[in-house]
């Protein structure tokens, strides 16, 4: 280990509180967490590459490390669990790497502490090509369990927690992932499937009905649609319905609830600050059709795939 790396590990220990659950932190050879019984243990790994996740000149390097941190945090959103712990490691460019890494290490804690969530280790390296980071989040299920992608059934409604398409104008680096709303949707309804738009709705959707082994319908018109999208829409030749549903990187969450479920939902909006959104149902027939001025055509599942052969 170099002296550079010495320092800036001790930099971040002394930046770096422990939480009430973390018996041992940054500085022995792996962190040490209390984990009380009978939850189950949850766990994420996200992977960013600068040039095709972010454009590190543009966004600046606090920004790429609150998205390192919040994409994570979303996919333990999507399980309906509590974050507990994170870890990171870092490929950085030796040309300005301390600085890049301080900045990016603040952006990582900025989100992190917003929830409660220590960051207490990982693994730090430079080399002569672009920033990667990696961040891996231990969390925890509520008694209820774990949410999965599997539970989906014939007849549930379709519900989304916000509005889609358009996130590469800013939201794809500044969203806040929905971890306190997914508990409280939790605690408040029988949540069947559940995941986090991170790939585009359509992609997404398909994930659930290909594991809950169901089909699924959607309403073109009922689409909750972010201003980014019209923005591209005017720009680009899509229509805002495509932007909606293949764009991507909303982190909004797609879960399947029992009609009487969604009914409750839709009609008291129990959750501050969020507007739930009924786009469609789950049919027992496998594929998924879109429905759209009042014709149904075949949905393919638009979104974003990393492609290697």
């Amino acid at each position: 280990m170099s002296s550079a790396e010495f320092a800036f590990i001790d930099w971040l220990r002394s930046r770096t509180p422990a939480g009430q659950r973390v018996v041992v932190g940054i500085g022995d050879d792996a962190a040490v967490v209390a984990w009380p019984d009978p939850t189950h243990l949850v766990i994420t790994t996200d992977m960013l590459l600068e040039g095709s996740c972010f454009r590190l000149a543009e966004a600046g390097a606090r920004r790429v490390g609150n998205k390192a941190m919040s994409v994570n945090l979303s996919d333990i959103a999507a399980m309906a669990a509590r974050p507990v712990a994170a870890v990171v490691s870092v490929g950085l460019p030796r040309a300005g790497g301390r600085a890049l890494a301080e900045e990016l290490y603040l952006g990582l804690r900025e989100v992190a502490d917003d929830f409660a969530t220590p960051i207490v280790g990982g693994d730090t390296n430079s080399w002569d090509g672009p920033l990667t980071i990696s961040v891996t989040l231990i969390g925890e299920t509520t008694p209820r369990g774990a949410v999965r992608r599997n539970g989906a059934r014939p007849g549930d409604w379709l519900i989304v927690t916000g509005p889609l398409g358009g996130s590469i104008l800013g939201h794809h680096l500044d969203f806040t992932p929905r971890v306190r709303e997914a508990l409280a949707l939790h605690n408040l309804v029988d949540l069947h499937a559940m995941i986090d738009i991170s790939d585009g709705l359509a992609r997404d959707l398909s994930h659930l009905c290909e594991e809950s082994r169901v089909g699924a319908v959607v309403i073109a018109e009922s689409l909750p649609i972010r201003e980014d999208a019209r923005k591209l829409a005017a720009t680009t030749g899509r229509t805002v319905t495509q932007h909606a549903l293949a764009d991507g990187e909303d982190f909004e969450l797609l879960f399947a609830v029992s009609p009487a479920d969604g009914v409750r939902l839709l009609g008291t909006q129990p959750i501050a600050g969020l507007s739930l959104v009924r786009i469609g149902q789950f049919v027992e027939e496998p594929g998924m059709w879109l429905m759209e001025a009042g014709q149904r055509r075949e949905l393919p599942a638009l979104g974003y795939s990393h492609e290697f052969e």
